[in-house]
C-alpha cells in the first residue's frame, strides 16, 4: 500500500495550508468573537476551487475523489471547523443530486453551485427526530394538480439563514407513513442580497409556484460560530415532480448513502481539529517556563501531548481506510464512516481538553485559542450521528 501523496493531493494541501495562514487564521479569532458568518472567507475558499467537492464532472469538469475531499476538509478544519461545516454542508446537500438525480435534475441544481459562491442546506433532523430519523413528521401530499404540498419543520440546519438550496428528507402520504422520500427547493427564490446579509432574525419567503418557506433566527451556539445554524419550516409549499430526486420512496437509502459519505468528512473536520490543538499547544508549552524548566520538558506534560499525537495518528489512519473504502463502494463501507467518525470525535475531544489543561488557567481565557477549539470539538461528537448511533451501525454490521 502506498502512502505518498500524489503530486494532485500535495496541490490540494498547499492551496488549503496557503489560504489557512494567509486568509483564515489572521481573523478567525475577531470573526468568532463577533458571532460573524465568514461570507468572504467562503467567495475565497470557492475561488479557490475549495467549494462543492462532490460535484460530478459533468457540472464541475473534473472529479474530486473522496481521499482528496478528506484531506480539503481536514485543512479547512485546522483553520476553523464552522466555516469547514458550512462548506462542507454543500455536499452534504448536493450529494445526494450527484447520486441520484437525473441528468436534467444535476443541471439545474448542481449548476448554479459551479457558477456562483452560493450555499445549500440539508434538511433531515427534526425537534422530534434527531438520531430516530425515522420518526420526522414533515411529509409531501398529493395534490389535485399532480403537484406535491410540503409541511413541516426542520431543526439544527446550517447554512439555513444564507441558503440558496434546501435538500429535503420528509415521509411519503402523511406525517407518520413509512416511505420517505428525497427533494429539492431550488435556488432561484433567494435574492442575491439576502446570500450576504448578516441576519438578526429569521426569514419568510413566499415561492412562486406557492408555500412558504421561513428560517428561524440563528442559534446561540456553544462552539463553531462560523456556521450558521437556525430553523427552517414549510407551509403548504408546492413540489413539482422534477424536484423529487430519484425514487419517491426510497429517500430513507439516500440519506443513508449521504451519510457514509459524509462521516469521513466530519472525521476529517475532527481531526483538523485535533492538530490545531495539538500544534497551539505544543507551541504554548514550548513558551511556558514552570518549576524553572519549560513545560513541554516536564515529563507529565510530554506524556500528554505524545497521547495527543497517538490520537491524532490513529484516527488519521482510519479516515484514510474509510475514505478509500467509501470511495470503492466496499461493503462493508458504512461501519467504517462510522468508525472513522467516532475515533476523530475522541482525538477532537481529547486534545482540545488536554490542550486546555496544559494551558492552565490561560486556557480558560477566551483570547487563546484553545478556548474556542475545546467549545468548537464538542459538536464534532454528535452532528451526523452521535457516538451511540456510530456504534449501533458498527455492532449491527458485526453480527
Amino acid at each position: 500500500m502506498d502512502f505518498q501523496l500524489s503530486d494532485e493531493h500535495r496541490m490540494y494541501l498547499d492551496t488549503v495550508r496557503k489560504f489557512n495562514r494567509q486568509d483564515v487564521l489572521p481573523i478567525v479569532m475577531e470573526l468568532e468573537r463577533k458571532h460573524a458568518f465568514p461570507h468572504e472567507l467562503i467567495q475565497k475558499a470557492w475561488k479557490l476551487g475549495l467549494l462543492n467537492l462532490s460535484l460530478p464532472a459533468s457540472i464541475r469538469g473534473y472529479d474530486v475523489d473522496l481521499v482528496s475531499t478528506a484531506l480539503i476538509v481536514e485543512e479547512l478544519s485546522y483553520g476553523d471547523t464552522g466555516l469547514s461545516t458550512s462548506a462542507m454542508c454543500n455536499d452534504l446537500a448536493n450529494a445526494v443530486i450527484a447520486m441520484h438525480g437525473s441528468a436534467e435534475q444535476q443541471e439545474t441544481f448542481l449548476r448554479p453551485f459551479a457558477d456562483e459562491p452560493l450555499l445549500a442546506s440539508f434538511c433531515l433532523t427534526e425537534p422530534g427526530a434527531g438520531s430516530d430519523n425515522s420518526a420526522m413528521t414533515t411529509f409531501i401530499r398529493k395534490g389535485e394538480d399532480g403537484n406535491y404540498l410540503l409541511n413541516g419543520e426542520k431543526c439544527f440546519i446550517t447554512n439555513a439563514s444564507f441558503a440558496t438550496q434546501f435538500t429535503v428528507f420528509c415521509k411519503v402520504g402523511r406525517p407518520d407513513g413509512m416511505m420517505v422520500a428525497c427533494l429539492v427547493i431550488p435556488h432561484e427564490w433567494v435574492s442575491k442580497s439576502e446570500v450576504t446579509a448578516q441576519p438578526s432574525g429569521g426569514r419568510k419567503i413566499r415561492l412562486p409556484h406557492g408555500g412558504t418557506v421561513t428560517t428561524g433566527k440563528p442559534e446561540d451556539k456553544l462552539g463553531q460560530r462560523l456556521s450558521n445554524t437556525a430553523t427552517v419550516t414549510f407551509e403548504d409549499v408546492v413540489v413539482p415532480e422534477g424536484w423529487i430526486i430519484g425514487n419517491r420512496r426510497l429517500g430513507f437509502q439516500y440519506a443513508v448513502d449521504v451519510l457514509d459519505y459524509a462521516r469521513p468528512m466530519v472525521a476529517a473536520i475532527g481531526i483538523g481539529l485535533a492538530r490545531r490543538a495539538f500544534d497551539v499547544t505544543v507551541e504554548y508549552t514550548k513558551n511556558r517556563v514552570q518549576f524553572g524548566k519549560r513545560i513541554c520538558d516536564l515529563s507529565v506534560a510530554r506524556n500528554t501531548l505524545v497521547a495527543m499525537w497517538k490520537k491524532i495518528q490513529l484516527a488519521e489512519a482510519i479516515l484514510m481506510k474509510a475514505a478509500w473504502k467509501v470511495q470503492q463502494k466496499a461493503v462493508d463501507r458504512g461501519m467504517f464512516a462510522s468508525l472513522a467518525k467516532n475515533a476523530a470525535a475522541e482525538a477532537a475531544l481529547f486534545c482540545s481538553a488536554e490542550g486546555l489543561h496544559l494551558h492552565g488557567g490561560y486556557g480558560f481565557m477566551t483570547e487563546y485559542e484553545i478556548s474556542k477549539l475545546a467549545r468548537d470539538a464538542h459538536i464534532i461528537d454528535i452532528y451526523e450521528g452521535t457516538r451511540e448511533v456510530q456504534d449501533m451501525i458498527i455492532g449491527r454490521e458485526l453480527v
